[in-house]
């Protein structure tokens, strides 16, 4: 299969008019242009201590990021932000788990969750997080006995989330940082 080079899927995806820059074109999109891996690995920084997030490009539709996850790291559990997310796993493998809210009180931090579907990643095949079921929660098994790189579409950018708890059933704003922007550090990260 033809692996494309990342500038030239930030540029296909530039060219995705409006209107059709939703769930269905862009998922289709991405997995008829699975990603070079040569052509990421300058945006690919590691640590050990959590998985980093990894700025490759963004405008006022979207953003791209690497995320790279060592053995054993996975995500909290999170929403998007009502923001449309994409993904493909051009190295590694890594496993997404699917949530329900069952009952919600955000006024006093409460959201009581059942886990729904799960879903592997690997070999540049892609995914979306449906708008309908929002929270999910990304996980690099120890089974899996690898390091992974997931690419991530979010439109629109977005610099917080909720993050959950399901065994106290709190949930909570989020800030998000990058670790890096175009491949260099931001100032302050430690890795």
């Amino acid at each position: 299969m033809r692996r494309v080079a990342i500038g030239d899927l930030v540029a296909g995806l530039r060219e995705i008019p409006d209107a059709e820059f939703v769930c269905d074109t862009v998922y289709e999109y991405l997995g008829a242009n699975p990603v070079n891996v040569d052509t990421v690995s300058r945006y690919l920084h590691w640590s050990d201590k959590h998985y980093t997030r990894n700025l490759i490009y963004k405008d006022e539709r979207f953003e791209m990021m690497a995320i790279c996850w060592k053995s054993g790291q996975v995500s909290q559990i999170h929403n998007h932000s009502s923001q449309r997310c994409w993904m493909t796993v051009p190295i590694g493998k890594l496993r997404g788990q699917n949530f329900a809210v069952v009952e919600s009180d955000e006024s006093r931090n409460y959201c009581k969750l059942r886990e729904t579907d799960t879903f592997d990643l690997s070999d540049c095949l892609a995914a979306k997080v449906e708008l309908e079921e929002p929270i999910h929660q990304i996980l690099n098994l120890p089974d899996f006995n690898e390091d992974a790189v997931s690419i991530h579409i979010y439109s629109k950018p977005f610099d917080t989330c909720k993050c959950y708890c399901s065994e106290k059933h709190e949930v909570w704003d989020v800030s998000l940082k990058y670790t890096s922007v175009d491949g260099k550090l931001c100032e302050g990260v430690v890795l």
